[in-house]
């Protein structure tokens, strides 16, 4: 049996997977605390830490531990992170159960699980390139609120959301446009259109 620690801050998602055919495999411990797993199926969007800072906070922590990114966002710049950070694979949300349950073998069984066009993404990362977009300066924390933004969250949401001070948002926001070299956020906007960046479920 795969043990399987599931940190996902959304009940219907917790919910959703008990009712899936992983059930038999699944346990549900309330800490991680208690050790003794083979897998943490991690959203990219948590409270707090996001996805990224807890990925390399647990593979510092419990190198031997796989971790399964299960995440709602399709584009693939958040997978390429992920893996970067140390995530031996990353699924959305959107996939059917199946493809869950086939990812969790797989990286159980210590293999990596991507799909060919996060492939593709991180050998193109591998070839050296005179300049680099203006996305992939950003930090990590910053992609995070860039992608908000664009998908129309305003400062005030996206606070809420990460449970960060308006003030916070507010600066990374600066830095943001400073380093994307626009304005404003309409700016963002098009710069992510024109770069596939925008999540199709909101485009």
């Amino acid at each position: 049996m795969t043990r399987i620690l599931i940190a996902d801050d959304h009940a219907i998602v917790r919910d959703g997977l008990r009712r899936s055919p992983l059930r038999p495999q699944l346990r549900f411990p309330a800490r991680a605390r208690e050790g003794g797993f083979d897998l943490l199926l991690l959203d990219m969007s948590m409270p707090g830490k996001n996805g990224i800072e807890l990925i390399k906070w647990v593979k510092a922590a419990r190198p031997e531990l796989a971790v399964l990114v299960l995440s709602m966002h399709q584009e693939e710049q958040y997978a390429v992170r992920a893996i970067r950070a140390g995530a031996a694979g990353y699924v959305t949300k959107e996939s059917a159960s199946v493809l869950l349950v086939a990812a969790i073998h797989k990286v159980a069984d210590g293999g990596l699980y991507i799909s060919p066009g996060v492939a593709e993404q991180l050998a193109l990362t591998l070839r050296p390139q005179a300049t680099d977009l203006p996305h992939q300066s950003l930090s990590d924390r910053e992609y995070e609120v860039f992608g908000l933004l664009v998908n129309g969250d305003t400062v005030s949401d996206i606070a809420v959301r990460l449970h960060l001070s308006g003030k916070t948002v507010s600066t990374h926001k600066a830095r943001i446009l400073e380093k994307m070299g626009v304005d404003s956020v309409a700016g963002l906007v098009r710069y992510a259109m024109a770069h596939n960046l925008i999540d199709a479920r909101d485009a």
